[in-house]
């Protein structure tokens, strides 16, 4: 799948990807009210990764029911939206206006937004605070619900089977980790709000730790992400016990990179004798 924010939603790629052959998209963030996201500068390079603030800006969920939906739902492919909140409830309403729409199979849960009912703190460092949108979420939700877990925690497994109790479908993780940039010369962030978050191959490592510290702690599905490029890196993910993967920032380096590493991972089980992937999904001997 594609990673949101990196794919905008799916059609802007078409030229580059026969989006068909894609397992799915998850379009951008969709809020219940429109943002306008962060003051520019918002993007910067790192070294092997970039950081982001943007923000989450987006036009909200009715514009994109009535506006962006018609013209992805005949897509040949999953298009999942990813939902972010300021509460529960706004999570819970949102996630209840994409349920309306025919062609979109799942949402994928974003918890680590600004809780600004808590002070500010996000909603996924706490086991209670991810919780409290899931459970809100799951009584207006009736389809998939991935929920997408923050790595700026101490423990991700204990969050992930706090969201697994309140009726999670799956997790993916991770999201990105918070970082930050600064320029030498006129002594300030680079970024315009000082810190972002960072993706790229520099989490990958971090990314691959979460992943297999998480499919050993819940019985559901697990979706890796983080710094993937590459089918080794792909492979990577699922042998530490992913079911699926997303591809996110190589998107802006090669905009056909989900097929290229789709094509090497059955190259490779070829390779290795495989008849499926499943059988190399959690297979790491540890």
């Amino acid at each position: 799948m594609t990673a949101s924010g990196t794919f905008g939603y799916g059609s802007e790629f078409a030229d580059f990807v026969p989006l068909d052959q894609l397992g799915g998209i998850i379009v951008k963030g969709t809020t219940l009210h429109p943002r306008e996201g962060n003051d520019y500068p918002r993007m910067a390079e790192t070294a092997s990764g970039m950081l982001n603030c943007v923000g989450l800006q987006n036009k909200g969920v009715d514009y994109f029911c009535k506006h962006i939906y018609p013209e992805i739902k005949d897509l040949d492919t999953n298009v999942i939206v990813n939902v972010s909140g300021s509460s529960p409830d706004d999570y819970a309403e949102c996630a209840a206006r994409v349920d309306a729409l025919e062609h979109i199979p799942a949402i994928e849960l974003n918890i680590s937004c600004p809780n600004v009912k808590q002070g500010g703190m996000a909603f996924g460092v706490t086991c209670e605070g991810a919780a409290s949108v899931v459970r809100a979420v799951r009584e207006r939700y009736h389809k998939t619900l991935i929920v997408k877990l923050s790595p700026n925690v101490t423990s991700i497994a204990d969050i992930a089977r706090a969201v697994e109790a309140e009726g999670a479908d799956s997790v993916s993780l991770i999201n990105t980790l918070m970082g930050m940039a600064i320029d030498i010369e006129r002594r300030r962030p680079v970024l315009s709000i000082a810190t972002g978050g960072l993706s790229g191959p520099a989490v990958k490592p971090v990314a691959l730790r979460m992943v297999w510290q998480v499919a050993k702690a819940v019985k559901i599905p697990v979706v890796g992400l983080g710094g993937i490029c590459t089918a080794t890196d792909a492979i990577e993910f699922l042998m530490a016990g992913a079911t699926a993967i997303e591809i996110g920032t190589a998107n802006f380096l090669d905009p056909t990179v989900t097929i290229r590493v789709r094509d090497g991972i059955s190259q490779w089980l070829d390779d290795h004798g495989c008849r499926s992937v499943q059988e190399i999904i959690g297979s790491l001997n540890d």
